[in-house]
């Protein structure tokens, strides 16, 4: 299966980055407007609408209507995993019912003195089958300039 990963070096302390990826509109922030992102819902492991941080069983329900021209695509993320320990955390989501076969995104942050390493690690599948099996290696140039982009907003968001 393809994987994609990314780091980036964040000069601000782990507790900062850890807790702005914590809550939804982090990922707003963080996406690109050409994406057309629309938050529909969010809920909390036990459905409280709304949850000020994204717990494990969390779900997020979006659309995306990328460059306003491409049909609105919808699904759901679902925080699988979440753990956090003195000088690390990492959280898990995972898309249900959306564009790609498979989606898993690995948000894992390191403390490294006062700055934080966050790293993504994504392992996807493409839609239609076996044709998108061949080409799915080559998605890792859109996914490039996509993270490149997010971790340029968490940098400028977040340091100081």
């Amino acid at each position: 299966m393809p994987t994609f990963q990314r780091e980036v070096r964040v000069h601000a302390p782990l507790d900062d980055v850890w807790e702005f990826h914590s809550d939804a509109s982090g990922l707003e922030a963080l996406t690109p407007e050409f994406m057309g992102l629309e938050l529909l819902a969010v809920r909390g492991p036990d459905g409280e609408a709304d949850p000020g941080v994204l717990e494990t069983g969390a779900e997020i329900d979006m659309k995306m209507r990328p460059f306003g021209v491409t049909p609105a695509q919808e699904w759901t993320s679902v925080i699988v995993d979440r753990e956090q320990s003195e000088g690390s955390g990492y959280f898990v989501d995972e898309m249900q019912g959306g564009p790609f076969r498979k989606w898993r995104h690995t948000h894992a942050f390191y403390a490294d003195g006062g700055d934080t390493i966050l790293r993504d690690r994504v392992e996807y599948r493409l839609p239609f089958g076996g044709l998108g099996d061949a080409v799915g290696p080559f998605a890792k140039v859109g996914f490039e300039g996509m993270f490149r982009d997010r971790h340029k907003r968490t940098k400028r968001l977040l340091e100081r």
